[in-house]
C-alpha cells in the first residue's frame, strides 16, 4: 500500500518511535517535582524544548507544548485577541486558512468581534497589498498560514508580516505544514504547529508567542507550560515530537528536491494521461510533497475508492466526500473545480516505483468512475438559441457532465440555463467554463435552486 497522504498526518518517524520508546521509561515522572525521577523528567522537558525552539528560531521560554495543533491555534488567538482588546476587536485572516484559524475567527465574531477574510488568487496566495488594505486602526490580529494544507500554496509570510509589524498589528502564523521543511521566514509575531504533520505523534503541538507580544491566557490558567497550556505534560509525546523535528530538518534539503522532482512529474503527466484534468496550486511557491488536481465529469469519493483497491491512500477536497456535501473552503476560495479532487501528499523516503505505478493506475481509474456515472440523458427543453438543462436533484458531479453534454447543441452565442439545487454547481460551473473556453454569464433564482446560464464561445 502506498500513502500519499502525509499533508493529513506523516508517518511516525523512526528517530519519533525510538525516542517514545526510551521516554516511557525515563519521562514518566511529574517534571515539577524535585526529587530525582521528577528532575530526570524536568531535563527530557527542557532539552525537547531548547530543540523544537531551535528548530522554530525562537527562545525556549517562547514556545510551550499543547495537546494538538488545533488546541494551540484556538489558544493563540484567543490568547493574543483577549491581550490586545484594548487595541480593537477586529480580526484578519485569510480565506484558505485551516478551520482551526476559521473555526476561531467564527467564534470571535459571534463574540461581538469583526473578522475580515482575506480573498486568493486562483493560484490559493493572497496578495500582501490585501492584508494592507484590510488592516484598520482597530485590529487587534493578524493569522496567515505558511503554506495551504490542501493544494500546497506558500504564503508570503515574510512580506505580511513586515506590513503588519508597520502598522503595529501582532501577526500569528500556522506553520503545520511547512515546519518540518524549515523555519518560518519573517517578523512574525506568534506561531503554531503540529507534531503529527512533520513525523512526531500525535496529541503535541507549538505554541509560540514572542517576547513583547500582548497576550491573555483565557480560561482557567494553571502552572504549567507558562500557563498557557494547563494539564500534565504528555512528555513521551513531546520528547518523541523535538526528536522528529530536528530529524525531519537534517534531511529536509535532500529530501525536498527529491520530492519536488517527484511532484512535478505527477503535475506533468496527469494532464498528459487524463483528459479534463485541472491541476491547481502555485505551480513554482509550493511545498515539495503535494500536488493536486480535479477532474471533470468524476465522483471523488468513487475515485479515491478506486484509488484505495489499487493500493493508494490519497485524500479530496471534493464535496462528495464530505458529509455537509459542501465542498472544499480552499477550493471555493480559489475558484477551481473541486470534484473529482484529488490530493496527493508524498511522505519523506516515498518511492518512485510507487509514483510510476499511481501514474499507471490512474488514467484507468478515472475512466472507470466516468464510465460508472455513465451520461445520464438531461431532461432538455430547446428555446429558440438556450437550451434548458434540468439537474435538480442530482448532485456532483452530474450537473456538470448533463451541461457537457448539451453545450454542442446550441450554436455559438447560444446559451445554456442549467437548473440545479447542489451547492457545489456555484463552483464547478464557472470552474468547467474556465477549463472549456465557454463563458459563465452567472446565475440567477428559480422556482427550486439557482438556474446557471453559460453561453458557447466555442
Amino acid at each position: 500500500m502506498a500513502y500519499f497522504d502525509a499533508a493529513s498526518s506523516a508517518p511516525l518517524h523512526p528517530v519519533a518511535r525510538q525516542a517514545l520508546l526510551a521516554s516511557l521509561d525515563e519521562g514518566w515522572a511529574d517534571p515539577s517535582r524535585l526529587y530525582r525521577e521528577g528532575r530526570r523528567a524536568r531535563m527530557l522537558l527542557d532539552a525537547a524544548r531548547e530543540a523544537a525552539a531551535g528548530a522554530v528560531g525562537c527562545r525556549p521560554d517562547e514556545l510551550v507544548f499543547t495537546s494538538s495543533g488545533t488546541r494551540a491555534v484556538h489558544a493563540g488567538v484567543a490568547g493574543a485577541l483577549a491581550g490586545r482588546r484594548r487595541s480593537g476587536r477586529h480580526l484578519i485572516v485569510s480565506a484558505v486558512e485551516h478551520s482551526s484559524v476559521l473555526h476561531s475567527a467564527d467564534a470571535f465574531e459571534a463574540d461581538g468581534g469583526s473578522v475580515t477574510r482575506v480573498p486568493v488568487a486562483r493560484s490559493g496566495a493572497v496578495s500582501v497589498e490585501s492584508y494592507g488594505s484590510a488592516l484598520r486602526d482597530d485590529t487587534a490580529l493578524a493569522c496567515l498560514q505558511s503554506a495551504n494544507h490542501e493544494v500546497g500554496t506558500m504564503q508570503p509570510v515574510a512580506e505580511v508580516a513586515e506590513v503588519c509589524r508597520t502598522a503595529g498589528v501582532p501577526l500569528l502564523v500556522d506553520a503545520a505544514q511547512s515546519l518540518g521543511w524549515g523555519p518560518v521566514e519573517g517578523d512574525w509575531s506568534l506561531l503554531t504547529a503540529s507534531a503529527h504533520k512533520w513525523g512526531g505523534p500525535s496529541g503535541v503541538g507549538l505554541l509560540v508567542v514572542r517576547k513583547g507580544v500582548r497576550f491573555a491566557v483565557q480560561g482557567p490558567v494553571d502552572e504549567r507550560e507558562s500557563g498557557r497550556a494547563a494539564g500534565f505534560e504528555n512528555l513521551p509525546a513531546i520528547v518523541a515530537a523535538a526528536a522528529s523535528l530536528r530529524a525531519v530538518r537534517a534531511e529536509a534539503d535532500r529530501e525536498a528536491v527529491r520530492l519536488r522532482e517527484l511532484t512535478e512529474r505527477i503535475r506533468a503527466r496527469v494532464s498528459e494521461l487524463v483528459p479534463d484534468v485541472e491541476v491547481v496550486g502555485d505551480p513554482e511557491r509550493r511545498l515539495p510533497g503535494i500536488v493536486t488536481f480535479s477532474c471533470l465529469y468524476v465522483d471523488g469519493e468513487t475515485l479515491l475508492h478506486e484509488l484505495d483497491r489499487e493500493g493508494f491512500s490519497v485524500s479530496s477536497g471534493s464535496s462528495c466526500t464530505s458529509s455537509t456535501l459542501t465542498p472544499s473552503h480552499v477550493l471555493k476560495a480559489m475558484g477551481v473545480l473541486s470534484e473529482g479532487n484529488v490530493r496527493v501528499s508524498l511522505p519523506p523516503g516515498t518511492a518512485e516505483a510507487d509514483v510510476e505505478r499511481f501514474l499507471s493506475v490512474l488514467p484507468g481509474a478515472v475512466a472507470g468512475v466516468r464510465e460508472k456515472l455513465g451520461a445520464p440523458t438531461p431532461v432538455t427543453e430547446v428555446r429558440a438559441a438556450e437550451l434548458l438543462v434540468d439537474a435538480l436533484g442530482k448532485r456532483c458531479p452530474i450537473p456538470v457532465i448533463e451541461l457537457a453534454k448539451v453545450i454542442g447543441d446550441v450554436p455559438v452565442g447560444g446559451t445554456v440555463r442549467v437548473l440545479s439545487d447542489d451547492e457545489a454547481a456555484r463552483l464547478d460551473i464557472p470552474a468547467w467554463c474556465e477549463m472549456r473556453g465557454q463563458e459563465y454569464v452567472g446565475e440567477e433564482p428559480a422556482e427550486k435552486g439557482m438556474a446557471y446560464l453559460v453561453r458557447r464561445l466555442a
